[in-house]
């Protein structure tokens, strides 16, 4: 599906925090290529990554013109390989309900993404990700507002050719899913404890004996982050 030259050596992964390792498809020389980068983008221009918010998403209505995207949307786009994502519902007691969205086909999706490969002041560089999102389809938009913007397979050819395309001219690939391409199944909260990372957690929960996520301050994280739910996006 993705063309990639590579022999990946990836296992599966059923809960994917901010700062881990996820997998990516770029484009070099010609060639499509699997690698894997640290979810959580840092600009070039940084100084201290320690002090540096956390980018994990991009807005794709303003990716092309924010400082630390603007280079990467231009020379570093990318594909996110994934079999689904995880959001949160906020109840009516407060609480977050966690949700695992995935293809009813139970098929793998290309996300956007975009890369920047950072290099420390002792030289030592480390890739970087994030994913770009678009305001949510019909049945995201129950759960959030915001969504992973989606590409079809005849779409990855332009999204990954950066020589070729500016990216005013595949901004109209960024646009909500078809509102029947997910399906959304409510799971255990167990997804918001980064030590948790097995199939079970993909498995329907029981709302007679499992109860939403209590709400918690703090920055934004994803599943598996003791913060998830707050003001980005949370994603796999």
């Amino acid at each position: 599906m993705f063309g990639y030259e590579d022999q990946p050596n990836f296992p599966p992964r059923y809960n994917i925090a901010p700062t881990q390792p996820i997998a990516l498809v770029s484009l070099e020389h010609g060639a499509r290529r699997f690698m894997l980068a640290r979810w959580g983008l840092i600009p070039g221009w940084v100084k201290d990554p320690a002090g540096f918010t956390l980018l994990i998403n991009a807005r794709a209505e303003t990716a092309a013109e924010k400082p630390a995207f603007r280079g990467a949307m231009r020379h570093r786009r990318v594909i996110i390989p994934a079999s689904g994502f995880y959001e949160w519902r906020r109840g009516d007691g407060g609480g977050k309900r966690a949700y695992w969205i995935r293809p009813r086909d139970r098929g793998i999706v290309g996300l956007a993404g975009l890369m920047e490969t950072y290099m420390s002041a002792d030289g030592s560089e480390i890739d970087t990700a994030a994913i770009l999102t678009v305001e949510a389809n019909r049945l995201v938009a129950m759960i959030h507002d915001r969504m992973p913007a989606v590409l079809s397979p005849d779409q990855f050819e332009a999204w990954l050719d950066v020589r070729g395309r500016e990216p005013r001219e595949v901004q109209g690939l960024l646009r909500p899913a078809a509102n029947d391409l997910f399906e959304a199944i409510a799971v255990s909260d167990r997804v918001n404890t980064v030590r948790n990372d097995d199939e079970g957690l993909q498995q329907p929960a029981d709302a007679a004996t499992d109860r939403p996520a209590p709400t918690r301050k703090g920055r934004a994280g994803g599943p598996g982050s003791d913060t998830a739910g707050g003001g980005q996006m949370s994603l796999f």
